[in-house]
């Protein structure tokens, strides 16, 4: 795909591939505000992936990542670590991975969602009064192909992830698919995404770092943020 001309709320500063867009001429929704917010994810030996169901506010009955608001004088990575620790009971070496940014019809402003991914974590996950914590096995159509043999750890992990219900898509947020598998891949990615109620994709745009970019250490500090109207 050919169109890395950023959607309004986005900026990046490197070369870009998209991934996957929809909507066709549609224009995208505007806003007057922007709110930040996080979203963290603990992901075990590309096998596993910790979740929780939502079970109060925006977003109930729907399973996601442990995030939330960024506080005053909080940066987005700390507001990360307070979260999963607050909503999961676990503290984690959080690495930022991404960047989403919505806008909801009948809500006042739009989200800026700083994504952060980890591949251990320490402490006893627990069920609070905002999320249920539930291990789901990663699906293979939402892994990246292997080049490398499987070592033993790896065949004994995905053995461990084989009796765990796979990641129920159907009742996650709709735009999930479409970047949960950059995610699970180590990309950095930007994406935007406009809902009309019932959880319905109206217009949408991810795009992800080149191959040859994708592990580079210092991705994580192309992503800014427009905090003003376009």
């Amino acid at each position: 795909m050919t169109d890395t001309q950023l959607p309004p709320g986005l900026s990046y500063q490197d070369p870009l591939v998209v991934t996957s867009q929809g909507g066709g001429s549609r224009p995208w929704a505007e806003y007057k505000l922007v709110k930040l917010y996080t979203n963290a994810f603990v992901i075990l030996n590309d096998a596993k992936v910790l979740l929780g169901l939502k079970k109060r506010g925006f977003g109930i009955g729907l399973w996601n990542g442990f995030g939330g608001k960024v506080d005053a004088g909080e940066t987005p990575l700390q507001a990360a670590k307070r979260e999963l620790e607050e909503e999961a009971g676990i503290t984690a070496p959080l690495a930022h991975c991404g960047v989403l940014f919505f806008v909801l019809e009948g809500v006042d402003a739009a989200f800026h969602i700083d994504l952060f991914r980890a591949d251990e974590y320490s402490g006893t996950i627990t069920e609070t009064d905002e999320m249920r914590p539930a291990w789901f096995s990663i699906q293979k159509e939402l892994l990246p192909a292997r080049t490398d043999p499987l070592t033993a750890t790896d065949h004994a992990s995905r053995a461990d992830a084989a009796e765990l219900p796979q990641i129920p898509l159907d009742k996650m947020w709709a735009d999930d698919e479409f970047w949960m598998p950059l995610m699970f891949s180590r990309t950095q990615f930007v994406g935007r995404a406009d809902f009309a109620e019932g959880n319905k994709m109206l217009k949408w745009w991810f795009a992800a770092a080149p191959p040859t970019m994708a592990d580079s250490e210092s991705s994580s500090s192309s992503f800014s943020k427009e905090l003003s109207c376009d």
